[in-house]
This record gives structure tokens, C-alpha cells and sequence, in this order.
């Protein structure tokens, strides 16, 4: 599952691509029978903005899964393959240990989003959309690496699920938990206090109305990084005890 995962990441800029060729030419694309006659356009337009912001939205949802498919992975592997004891056996600081593994799941997550990102530049290319300003192509970069940035964040709770729950399978269900849960609160409305609604409202998914977010959305997103990240470093330390 976390393969297909990245699979359907990667595929992310080709599908915003098809998109943005159906935005530019509907008639056209109904003609060559890429969609149907009865289908309906996606709102925005087929520019570098709207390109931009579905590469946002996508970082949201789809890094909800599989940054947690990573996190998932570097810490509970090892209780999988029953070599905890081994690991912890080490002469290297248990602080150490979580530290590292948190630098790789961040470091491979922006990387897989940097690689997104890149192919997507390609495709925006390739599609033709139109040449925009330094200063709207900026904004929506930003909204990219912001968006990011707080799905990342998000990653320390399934790093606790994965120690206590030693293994892959709780915290992958917590990860696919969330990211129901957070298109549940969305609809309700409160998606702004939920910590897992936030990335892709930050992202415009609900239109550009609720993406002018408080300080209070971002900071709940930092306070429940940093309460994951305290549980992760707590239960490593005292995992021989428990």
C-alpha cells in the first residue's frame, strides 16, 4: 500500500495537467472524447495559480498518507522485524536515535514533494499555461511549501503510533483516520481548529475564503507536532520499562 501510495503522489502533476488541458479547451477536450458531454468543469482557470494550488491541495491530502506511510515505516520497522531490542541495545543515545529518525522522515518527504513539484513545473510547461508574474508564481510556490511544512508537522503522532503500537498497522490506520476526519470537520465548518483540516484548507480546498487562515489554525498545528514529537521521544526512552 504505501508503493501505491506513492504511486498516485507521483501521478499528481500529470493529473493536474489533464486538468489544466480540459480548463483551456472544454469543446476540445469533449471532442477527443477525454471527457464526457455531460461532465462538469472544474472551477478555476488553466493557468500557473490554479496549477499551482492543485499541487497544494495534493501535498494536504495525499501527504497526510503517505508522510505517514514514512513515518509509519521508520518507526515501527523495527518492532515489525523484532530487532527493537537490538536497536536499543546500541551504544548510541535512544535521543539520538529518535532525532535520526525523524530527519529521515522529514528529509524524505520533502524530498518526494521538491521531486512533485519538479515534474510538475514540466507539465505546467508542457501544457502550455501562460507566462505569470515573479510574484503570483512566487505565492502559489509558497502555498506549496507551507502546505508541506504543516503536513510534515502532522507526522509525530503516527510516529508515537507507530512505537506504542509497535508495528505498521496502528499507525496507518491513525493515519487514514485523519485524513477522514479532517474532510469531516472541513464540511462541518470547524476544519480550522482541527489540526489535520488545516494543511488543505491552507491550500484552498475549500475555496480562497477559508484559506485566510488565524494564527490559532497554525499554532494548534505546531502544538500537536510538538505533543507527538514529546510522546515519540518519551516512549523511546522509557520503552524498556513499559
Amino acid at each position: 500500500m504505501p508503493l501505491l501510495t506513492f504511486l498516485g503522489f507521483l501521478l499528481v502533476p500529470f493529473i493536474g495537467g489533464f486538468f489544466m488541458i480540459v480548463l483551456k479547451d472544454p469543446d476540445l477536450a469533449r471532442s477527443l472524447g477525454l471527457i464526457s458531454t455531460k461532465a462538469q468543469i472544474m472551477a478555476g482557470t488553466a493557468d500557473w495559480p490554479t496549477f499551482l494550488g492543485l499541487l497544494a491541495q495534493a501535498a494536504a491530502v495525499g501527504g497526510l498518507i503517505l508522510f505517514g506511510f514514512i513515518g509509519s515505516w521508520v518507526f515501527g520497522r523495527e518492532y515489525s522485524d523484532r530487532t527493537v531490542k537490538d536497536l536499543l541495545a546500541l551504544p548510541t543515545p535512544r535521543f539520538s536515535l529518535v532525532l535520526a529518525k525523524f530527519t529521515v522522515v522529514v528529509a524524505w518527504s520533502a524530498l518526494l514533494t521538491g521531486v512533485i513539484y519538479l515534474i510538475g513545473l514540466g507539465v505546467g510547461a508542457a501544457v502550455g499555461l501562460p507566462a505569470t508574474s515573479a510574484d503570483v508564481f512566487w505565492q502559489g510556490t509558497r502555498t506549496v511549501i507551507i502546505t508541506t511544512g504543516l503536513t510534515i508537522l502532522l507526522v509525530t503522532p503516527v510516529a508515537f503510533f507507530a512505537s506504542a503500537g509497535r508495528g505498521y498497522l496502528p499507525p496507518m490506520g491513525f493515519a487514514i483516520l485523519t485524513v477522514i476526519l479532517a474532510q469531516i470537520v472541513a464540511a462541518a465548518g470547524w476544519g480550522e481548529y482541527f489540526p489535520w483540516s488545516v494543511p488543505a484548507l491552507n491550500a484552498g480546498m475549500a475555496g480562497p475564503a477559508y484559506a485566510q487562515l488565524g494564527v490559532f489554525s497554525y499554532l494548534i498545528v505546531v502544538l500537536t507536532s510538538l505533543l507527538g514529537t514529546i510522546a515519540t521521544f518519551g516512549w523511546w526512552t522509557f520503552a524498556d520499562q513499559v
